[in-house]
C-alpha cells in the first residue's frame, strides 16, 4: 500500500482528471481519504459501480451528494456498457476536457481493492483490457490504455489505507467485499450485515431466507436462517459459521435485493 500510495502521488500532478470508483452500496466506506487528499483541487469524476446491487433512491441521494464545481458522478453497471461510456465522456466535457490530436485527455482511475476498477476500464474499452477477479488486489500494476474517444487512462494496484480506525467501516467493506476473506470473521461480519439489515431492509431479508417472522435481534435471524437453509450440526445445532458465510454470499450477489449499507449526510438546515 505504501507503494500505491507513492505511486499515486508522484502521477497525479500530470493528469488532467481523477477517475475515483467507488462502490455504489457504500460510496463513502470505499473512498480513501488518501486519493482525496493527494487529488487536492485536480477535477474528478466518481463513478459508482456495482450500482445495480444498490438502493436507487440511495444511489440518487449520493451523487446529487458528491457534485460540485469540480466533481461529477454517475452510477454504472456491467449490463449498460455502452451507457457508461456515454456517460463517462458526457462527464469530461462537462468538466471542459476533450482530446485533440496530440493532446488527450490524461486520467488517472483509482480506488480501493475490488471496487471494480478493472472492469470499469474493460467496459470504457468495450474489449477484455485489465483483469478482473473477485477478490480484492487483482491489479499489481500500472496499466495505460487509449480510450477510442482518445483519452489515456491509467489504472494502479488499489490503494486500502493502512489502518481503518471506524470500525463501522471497516466492517462494510467486510460484508462488501472490500477485505479479503482471509482477514475477516464470517461470523462478526454477518452480525454486523444483519442487524443493519433488520433495521433497513427487513422485508427483503424475511423474504430472501422464507422467514415466518423476522426475529428481535441479528443472532437470533442468522439462526433462522441457519434452520432454514440446512445449515445445520449433528443434534440440529445451527452451524453459525456456514450460516453466516452463506448470507455474506448472497449479500454480496445482490440475492437479497438491491441495498446500501450507508446513506449520505443530511445537510445542517
Amino acid at each position: 500500500m505504501t507503494k500505491a500510495r507513492r505511486e499515486l502521488a508522484e502521477l497525479m500532478p500530470s493528469q488532467d482528471v481523477i477517475v475515483e470508483v467507488l462502490d455504489a452500496r457504500m460510496p463513502a466506506a470505499s473512498a480513501n481519504p488518501v486519493i482525496t487528499q493527494l487529488r487536492a483541487a485536480t477535477p474528478c469524476v466518481k463513478i459508482l459501480t456495482r450500482a445495480d446491487l444498490a438502493d436507487p433512491a440511495c444511489t440518487t441521494a449520493w451523487l446529487r451528494y458528491f457534485e460540485s464545481d469540480t466533481v461529477l458522478a454517475f452510477a454504472s453497471t456491467t449490463k449498460q456498457a455502452g451507457e457508461v461510456r456515454a456517460r463517462f465522456a458526457e462527464h469530461l466535457k462537462r468538466l471542459g476536457l476533450t482530446s485533440s490530436p496530440g493532446r488527450p485527455v490524461k486520467a488517472l482511475i483509482c480506488g480501493i481493492p475490488n471496487v471494480g476498477k478493472s472492469t470499469l476500464i474493460n467496459t470504457l474499452m468495450d474489449r477484455v483490457i485489465a483483469k478482473v477477479g473477485d477478490k480484492p488486489a487483482i491489479t499489481k500494476r500500472q496499466q495505460k490504455v487509449a480510450l477510442p474517444t482518445g483519452t489515456i487512462l491509467t489504472d494502479s494496484p488499489g490503494l486500502l489505507w493502512p489502518k481503518i480506525t471506524d470500525e463501522r467501516v471497516a466492517f462494510r467493506l467486510a460484508f462488501g467485499g472490500g477485505i479479503p476473506d482471509t482477514a475477516i470473521d464470517y461470523l462478526t461480519i454477518a452480525l454486523f450485515g444483519l442487524e443493519y439489515l433488520r433495521a433497513h431492509y427487513g422485508e427483503q431479508v424475511q423474504a430472501r431466507f422464507k422467514l415466518p417472522t423476522l426475529a428481535d435481534t441479528a443472532d437470533e435471524v442468522l439462526r433462522d436462517i441457519g434452520r432454514r437453509r440446512g445449515c445445520l450440526l449433528p443434534g440440529g445445532i445451527v452451524d453459525l459459521h456456514k450460516a453466516s458465510e452463506l448470507l455474506v454470499h448472497e449479500f454480496r450477489g445482490g440475492l437479497i435485493g438491491r441495498i446500501s449499507l450507508e446513506a449520505p449526510p443530511v445537510a445542517a438546515s
